[in-house]
């Protein structure tokens, strides 16, 4: 081959119609999906070693390689006179057979690599997810795995995972709970509240930033209800809420502030100028069948 007459149109060989255009092409487009895929995997070690399972980033990192390598075939293919045309035709029945009959596994597949790199949860997060509550002990590439409040193991699809509504209890650093402490009419409001503020800053794990909320809410029909609003770590949020209301409880009582019962006062009327007679023990007539 003459140099001064090297075209990129010319075809490689004799009896080939791919042109060395076609050739640098198809090597710019494979450098191309190198570097994309080396890039990617890099920056997804950075972002998600820490976050999530080793064998979890392995998978995530072998489907976007994967996926690069599939998308750079197709676009290659037709630079060596293959006609995609006859394959498609030719895959098509198949493809629709093994889609239905994969839907839901491909479905949960991409919602696992999409929760993974969302992360909405994550291991030992105390959540909700459609009604069921407890603890995320593994989130794996087609399924998340709860273990409830009672210790039973539960799968839940990643796809159902992904599509429903998630409460997660421990996604911030502090939650809230609060208290309706009753005390009775006779009892010193101000110094009840001076007391549950004085339990609350004496517990280690009560938040003074967000700091305590105490206040009289409501004038009940048996008491004087005092609302209390404590913020604590959202990992020692259960235990916070359990020891402090004892603790208020004792604190009243030791200071003469007992917790009051329900109670109602009732009122007889005697619009018929009747008479209530209260009997003594063993005064009135006998119950019925009763011999004396």
């Amino acid at each position: 081959m003459n140099p001064l007459n090297f075209s990129l149109d010319a075809p490689v060989t004799s009896v080939s119609a791919i042109t060395w255009g076609h050739l640098i092409y198809v090597c710019l487009l494979v450098a191309a999906a190198a570097v994309i895929s080396r890039v990617l995997t890099i920056y997804l070690k950075k972002s998600l070693t820490d976050k999530i399972k080793r064998n979890q980033l392995d998978i995530l990192l072998k489907a976007v390689n994967y996926g690069i390598a599939i998308i750079a075939f197709l676009i290659i293919l037709p630079y060596f006179e293959v006609d995609l045309s006859g394959l498609l035709v030719a895959g098509g029945f198949a493809s629709i057979v093994i889609g239905i009959a994969s839907q839901s596994v491909i479905g949960n597949l991409v919602s696992g690599i999409f929760l993974i790199v969302e992360r909405p949860i994550a291991i030992g997060d105390n959540i909700n997810i459609g009604g069921t509550s407890g603890n995320v002990t593994d989130i794996n590439i087609f399924s998340t795995i709860i273990k409830t409040y009672d210790g039973i193991y539960v799968r839940i699809p990643n796809e159902t995972v992904f599509t429903s509504d998630i409460t997660n209890y421990v996604a911030h650093v502090a939650r809230r709970f609060e208290y309706t402490v009753g005390i009775p009419y006779a009892a010193d409001a101000p110094q009840a509240i001076r007391i549950i503020r004085q339990v609350i800053w004496d517990h280690p794990l009560a938040l003074c930033e967000p700091g305590p909320s105490v206040f009289v809410d409501e004038l009940g029909d048996n008491a004087v209800n005092i609302k209390v609003r404590v913020w604590a770590p959202s990992s020692d949020w259960w235990e916070v809420r359990t020891e402090l209301l004892w603790t208020i409880k004792a604190e009243l009582q030791k200071n003469g502030i007992e917790i009051p019962f329900p109670q109602r006062e009732v009122w007889f009327r005697n619009d018929l100028g009747g008479r209530i007679t209260v009997l003594q023990e063993g005064e009135g007539p006998m119950p019925p069948g009763e011999k004396t």
